[in-house]
């Protein structure tokens, strides 16, 4: 699974059905990326993933703890509203993640593009000027 490096946050796409060892294998890779390089967030996109199991849950939790105790935020982004009903009814928490629509508001949430951009600023039309 690609662990893509945008700046100093790391952007994770999920896609499909994960098998339980992929699951921890990518936990692996983004804890080895954080401890290696200057990496402040992690974005992890699950908008093309179906179904979170309980295996997967803990293992996205897992991933925010131990990207937290190395100082970078998780996000995770792209949540299906099929998926959010699941998580409730199973009653599965998710701590320690940060969620967001898509990835975009995922990365300005960790403080890159249009939220760190300077406000745009009008300028006045003559008829304002009166």
């Amino acid at each position: 699974m690609p662990v893509l490096a945008l700046g100093d946050t790391l952007l994770v796409t999920l896609q499909g059905e994960l098998q339980d060892s992929t699951a921890e294998q990518l936990q692996h890779d983004i804890t080895r990326r954080i401890a290696h390089g200057p990496v402040r967030g992690v974005v992890i996109d699950i908008s093309g993933v179906d179904t979170v199991d309980s295996f997967l849950g803990r293992v996205l939790a897992e991933i925010a703890s131990s990207a937290a105790l190395m100082g970078a935020r998780t996000v995770l982004a792209g949540m299906r509203p099929a998926v959010a009903i699941t998580l409730v009814e199973l009653g599965l928490a998710l701590p320690g993640l940060v969620m967001a629509l898509d990835v975009e508001r995922s990365l300005s949430l960790l403080g890159h593009g249009r939220a760190t951009d300077p406000p745009h600023t009008r300028r006045p039309h003559h008829a304002d000027l009166s």
